[in-house]
């Protein structure tokens, strides 16, 4: 290979549009501007998201963040989740140290799916009605 030898792909690079050359070019005299008005003219464009003094959308929206208002809905966890666990004690950091939850949730609530055949002392997570008696029937505890 040498360096002379070298080409761009077929359609990678396109020609610049030569504006301004005669009418029978399709973009002469006005250069596809058009005629009169701001556009038309010589560093005749405004800011990006002017409106012609209107309040801009981005000044009448309301700034909250990019968080969720009313705060997080709690990550779901079934209850048959937990079987795998070899702890029994198991709070926000059991989760998240054997990797059921990613380390960014911060509420967890245990759905009463699937079978849970084992003890399990549980701190510090949500636990609907029915997973809560399925815990207690096997002898675990909810704080």
């Amino acid at each position: 290979m040498y360096l002379n030898s070298i080409k761009s792909a077929t359609g990678s690079k396109k020609t610049k549009l030569r504006v301004g050359r005669g009418m029978g070019s399709g973009i002469g005299k006005t250069c596809g501007r058009g005629h009169k008005g701001q556009k038309s003219r010589a560093g005749g464009f405004h800011k990006v998201g002017f409106e012609g003094g209107q309040m801009p959308i981005q000044r009448r929206l309301p700034k909250r963040g990019f968080c969720i208002i009313n705060g997080y809905k709690p990550s779901e966890l079934k209850l048959s989740d937990l079987n795998i666990l070899p702890e029994n004690d198991i709070n926000l950091a059991t989760l998240k140290k054997y990797r059921l939850i990613s380390n960014r949730i911060t509420k967890v609530k245990i759905l009463n799916t699937g079978i849970c055949d084992r003890l399990f002392n549980i701190n510090g997570i949500l636990v609907t009605g029915g997973a809560k008696m399925a815990i207690e029937e096997n002898g675990g505890s909810i704080t």
